[in-house]
């Protein structure tokens, strides 16, 4: 695989799972100023330009998860992040979670667990040490 179609890879999956993420904030129809904003500094941590971040909001992207386990896990912080955001979390949201989790090759029982023992933490934000682990455990 050359640099430039390594480069579009990744750019195509950076777009994908921005999109998962506005999915998840617009799962109750309404994204939220401070859904938006998070939205925002994730994109510009990412390296996703103004312009590619707004068109997410009108274009389709097809899914495409990323290749390595450890690049899924922190993806899959990231959603419990944003769905955590507003500190209003809807069982639709924990839903598309699961789903989106099992997906992107994830155990399910791991990402039940997170879910599971999310609320035992401030915030609801689950230390990645204690994701990694969780992780670890219910590794193939």
């Amino acid at each position: 695989m050359s640099a430039e179609e390594n480069s579009e890879d990744k750019k195509r999956e950076k777009l994908s799972l921005m999109t998962e993420l506005i999915k998840l904030a617009n799962s109750d129809n309404e994204i939220k100023d401070i859904e938006f904003n998070f939205l925002l500094s994730l994109a510009v941590q990412l390296g996703i330009s103004k312009d590619d971040f707004k068109h997410l909001f009108e274009d389709y992207i097809e899914f495409y998860p990323p290749k390595l386990e450890h690049e899924r896990i922190i993806q899959f912080h990231r959603l419990i992040l944003m769905m955590n955001v507003d500190q209003q979390i809807d069982e639709s949201e924990i839903q598309y979670i699961r789903e989106l989790g099992i997906r992107m090759g994830l155990h399910p029982h791991a990402t039940e667990e997170v879910l599971k023992i999310m609320k035992d933490y401030p915030n609801m934000i689950v230390p990645p040490e204690k994701l990694i682990q969780i992780f670890r455990t219910f590794h193939n």
